[in-house]
């Protein structure tokens, strides 16, 4: 009688699926990641350590929490900012325009300005408070 086995099996691991799982993770962890909503992230804006020195005269755009405008001297409102903006522009080679926007407003609000200055042809430069003037 014998007890021997003639032939001995080998232990074998599939990882043939291991490849699809990790892809369906992968692509799942993706969309979730794109459907978390961006108002949950609060931002600070930063205050800046050194204060960038013009090398030409900038116009001056202030806008205040209560939404009011000022170019230079001249107050105006958002309608007619364009217009005051581009008389206050003409005649100038590199024409740069400084924002002193409050940082209570809204980004939209900062954005709405910001678009001015492709459609007049010029520089727009964010003003920040300096650090150590808080």
């Amino acid at each position: 009688m014998s007890l021997r086995r003639r032939s001995r099996g080998e232990a074998e691991v599939s990882t043939e699926s291991l490849n699809d799982i990790m892809f369906f993770l992968l692509l799942f962890f993706l969309i979730m990641s794109t459907m978390v909503s961006p108002n949950v992230i609060k931002v600070n804006l930063p205050d800046s350590d050194t204060r960038a020195q013009a090398t030409v005269d900038p116009i001056h755009l202030g806008v205040n929490d209560k939404l009011e405008y000022q170019v230079d001297e001249i107050k105006t409102t958002f309608f007619g900012l364009e217009e005051v903006l581009r008389k206050k522009l003409e005649g100038r080679n590199d024409p740069t325009v400084v924002l002193h926007i409050d940082k209570s407003l809204r980004y939209q609000d900062f954005v709405d300005v910001l678009q001015l200055g492709p459609k007049l042809n010029c520089k727009m430069v964010c003003a920040t408070k300096a650090s150590n003037q808080k």
